[in-house]
């Protein structure tokens, strides 16, 4: 009589690469807010993509880290908020044999800003260009 059966071996997820920005300021000196409600802590959000059809490099990596942002943003819209004051994230390159996966972690501070912040939804994540490092 078996007790325990054996999984066939799988192979794992490799990590091919690894980005990250630290949190940074979305709006600077130049942008005048007028800021009413400020959350008192973060939101953050996994976000994983596996890469079905041919995987296309940077502009994957540029359509999952701006669907992140926008999910994100929706999730601070859903809570009252507006706009992301800070924000980070972390983007990780995972293969297996031929398959790729893409996960990125965005963690933003969300503020209610009284006005038109539609430009907020528009902006790109902060030091996207480090994709290309």
């Amino acid at each position: 009589m078996k007790m325990f059966r054996l999984r066939r071996k799988e192979a794992p997820w490799e990590v091919v690469d690894n980005k990250f920005v630290d949190p940074s300021p979305t709006y600077y000196g130049d942008d005048e807010l007028d800021i009413d409600t400020v959350s008192q802590t973060d939101i953050k959000g996994t976000y994983v993509f596996d890469m079905k059809t041919r995987y296309s490099g940077i502009q994957d990596l540029q359509r999952a880290l701006t669907f992140s942002r926008q999910q994100l943003l929706r999730e601070a819209f859903e809570r009252g908020y507006n706009v992301l004051l800070v924000e980070s994230w972390q983007l990780t390159i995972f293969q297996k044999a031929k398959h790729r996966r893409i996960e990125v972690r965005y963690s933003g501070r969300p503020a209610r800003v009284v006005g038109d912040a539609s430009s907020n939804e528009t902006q790109s994540p902060p030091f996207i260009g480090i994709l290309y490092a």
